[in-house]
């Protein structure tokens, strides 16, 4: 973390400084590169968490890779609690069918989301599907569900920054810190 950086008084520990976060992601985004060279790569970014990594992801992506953007909203959340029932709440504009499609994601947690978000995917008969989240918590998992990409395995702490929010706060923070939760 930059020196002129604050730490918020909401949160208890810097878990991942900016730095960090930004070095991980050119990696994901050379792995990325690599394995999509040539290819034609419809990113699909979770909204709202993902906006800034998928920012950041697709601007390490190479020129070799050929990316389209969409987005969709999911929610599964209620505060700092998961409900376990997973509504769309923005679908993609563009049609998955035939392509490679890559869903960037904030974090993994019970895995519910991201199962039910790939299965409703798997339907519009994509050539591939993928998942790049930048963290994840396996001790949190409910699903047999993995990522192919992951920036950073983290433990089960309360979160926000670098676009993860409590309540749509804190999501401008650079870097992953860990909530006070009074």
């Amino acid at each position: 973390m930059s020196n002129s950086t604050l730490v918020h008084p909401d949160i208890v520990k810097v878990l991942l400084s900016e730095e960090a976060l930004l070095a991980r992601i050119r990696e994901l985004g050379a792995q990325i590169t690599r394995d999509y060279a040539g290819r034609k790569l419809l990113v699909v970014g979770v909204l709202k968490g993902s906006l800034i990594v998928m920012a950041d992801l697709l601007r390490a992506i190479g020129p070799g890779v050929d990316v389209h953007v969409d987005f969709v909203a999911v929610s599964s959340y209620a505060g700092a609690a998961s409900t376990g029932t997973v509504r769309i709440l923005l679908d993609l504009r563009e049609s998955p069918e035939g392509r490679d499609v890559l869903i960037v994601e904030d974090i993994v947690d019970t895995g519910l989301t991201l199962t039910a978000l790939t299965e409703t995917l798997r339907a519009h008969k994509p050539a591939s599907i993928e998942v790049c989240t930048l963290l994840d918590k396996t001790d949190c998992r409910q699903t047999p569900f993995s990522p192919k990409y992951t920036g950073f395995k983290i433990p089960n702490e309360f979160v926000v920054g670098f676009g993860l929010d409590y309540e749509e706060r804190y999501r401008q923070l650079p870097y992953i810190g860990i909530l006070r939760v009074s």
